[in-house]
């Protein structure tokens, strides 16, 4: 069978002039318009298939599950920075099950709901912390989304200036550099580890051996400190806690793998799976979107104005407030935190659709041609809540952005459920309180700001301004009194 439509390559190095690097996910998407659903690479002998529809990616991610379900042995990632307690970059196999076991244990649906009085706690704090410092306020989301996750996987309260946030930020920057295939030749020739890093111009592994020195106090060092608590007996309670107490003294290899699965669930919680990612990122496009669009944030103000009656939300006014779910839904889908999501592999040579597919084929699913396919979505590039809405209540015909933000298949991202509660809560605090405007210079004219984003595996808007002030004196009272 012929292999899937694609660019024409050249002899030996294929595809490599065609392989983006800057923002691949809007070069995908007009291979796309091109060839068609599945579009077909070959770079130095790798094999790339990106999907760029709903069908395609369901029928492998979803139906040959089994099959699509891999990652990329990342050389880089695995190897050198050592991400291997990350669920997202685990090859698929029983370790990664035992740890999405564990890490479902204590982020499924109905276990997640055990968190909201932590993250109302620090979703309060945040809206008090924005209306002290407002020019502060990226910083004050990443503080926030950080905080309250070190709360329950810790049980430890941190600062803003903490060095396990700092941790956070190096570690997600590494990830979001080096997870974007094609990014480092390492990936290609392997023997390249083995390069020592003082030779010059292998600035590439001196780079990842710092990684490897943060992740490594990622993952150990709170987990440490924790054990510490627990053999003292003083240890508060948080999930570190509780897997602690469920090891014994032995040594045997099974109580290592035991202990390694414990260690890697907290991290992985912590940061290495996309709590944080997704939460912090998704924020930052929401503010950016009410900079933009100065009518969402009315309507959305006027909605709560509406149902709160003066105080401040919670997650059971959810089901009352159905545009701030459509504002939910429209962050998510206008732009996708993880574009192009993490590659899956297929496992075994396949047959689809009358085409070949390799096996070891890296198979990208393009959330942002799903999420911006003008067919579904009437001017996709728009911010539009509304498009969520059918007489004012949600309208269930429109596909849901969730079926590509957060993963594929076997490899959805199991802390979505986590994620959405924290999103729906920063969103409808921050409307009920602030108003979001233009900055101004020094001139007092608008700053001008446009809907602009970074590259890499995780998108998110380039730094941008913006004035936040208490919409009232009475907001100014909620957030005090929060």
């Amino acid at each position: 069978l012929p292999l899937p439509p694609g660019p024409k390559g050249y002899p030996i190095i294929g595809n490599l002039f065609d392989l983006p690097i800057y923002k691949p996910w809007l070069t995908f998407d007009r291979m796309s318009k091109t060839y068609g659903d599945m579009v077909y690479l070959n770079v130095l002998g790798l094999n790339f298939l990106i999907l760029g529809s709903p069908k395609e990616i369901s029928d492998l991610f979803d139906k040959r599950s089994k099959n699509y379900s891999d990652r990329i042995r990342s050389v880089m990632l695995l190897d050198l920075m050592e991400w291997g307690f990350s669920l997202a970059m685990l090859p698929y196999g029983p370790g990664w099950r035992d740890r999405r076991r564990s890490f479902q244990n204590f982020f499924n649906r109905n276990v997640a709901k055990n968190y909201l009085p932590v993250q109302l706690r620090s979703i309060r704090t945040f809206i008090r912390n924005v209306m002290e410092s407002p020019d502060e306020f990226n910083e004050w989301i990443q503080f926030s989304t950080a905080s309250s996750i070190m709360e329950i996987i810790y049980g430890l309260h941190i600062k803003r200036d903490d060095p396990y946030v700092g941790n956070v930020e190096k570690a997600l920057q590494g990830i979001n550099q080096a997870g974007v295939p094609g990014t480092f030749l390492v990936e290609t020739f392997p023997v390249m580890r083995h390069i020592p890093s003082w030779l010059p111009g292998v600035g590439w592994k001196r780079r990842a051996l710092y990684w490897r020195d943060v992740n490594r106090e990622v993952r150990l060092k709170p987990f440490n400190l924790i054990r510490g608590q627990v053999n003292e007996g003083n240890a508060p309670p948080s999930i570190c806690r509780t897997l602690i107490e469920d090891l014994n003294e032995s040594v045997s290899p099974d109580q290592i793998v035991k202990e390694d699965i414990a260690i890697d669930t907290c991290a992985v919680s912590f940061v290495g799976e996309s709590q944080i990612i997704r939460t912090l990122a998704a924020t930052r496009v929401f503010f950016l979107a009410m900079r933009l669009y100065p009518e969402v944030q009315r309507k959305g103000q006027a909605e709560l104005d509406q149902v709160l009656n003066g105080r401040l939300p919670e997650l059971n006014d959810s089901p009352n407030l159905p545009y701030i779910n459509a504002i939910v839904k429209e962050t998510l889908r206008w732009h996708p935190v993880a574009p192009l999501s993490i590659p899956h592999v297929a496992t075994d040579a396949d047959e689809y659709n009358g085409y070949y597919i390799p096996k070891r084929t890296i198979v990208i699913g393009n959330a942002w041609s799903l999420l911006h396919d003008p067919e579904v979505y009437n001017d996709p590039g728009d911010y539009i809540p509304d498009r969520f809405l059918k007489d004012g209540q949600p309208d269930d015909s429109i596909r849901d952005p969730s079926i590509a933000a957060f993963g594929y298949g076997r490899r959805i991202c199991p802390g979505r459920y986590f994620g959405l509660d924290s999103l729906f809560l920063i969103i409808a605090h921050t409307l009920a309180v602030f108003d979001i405007k233009p900055a101004l210079d020094e001139n007092g004219n608008e700053i001008q700001v446009k809907a602009d984003f970074t590259s890499g595996l995780s998108s998110q808007p380039v730094p941008f301004q913006c004035s936040i002030k208490p919409r009232s004196e009475a907001a100014a009272a909620l957030i005090r009194n929060s």
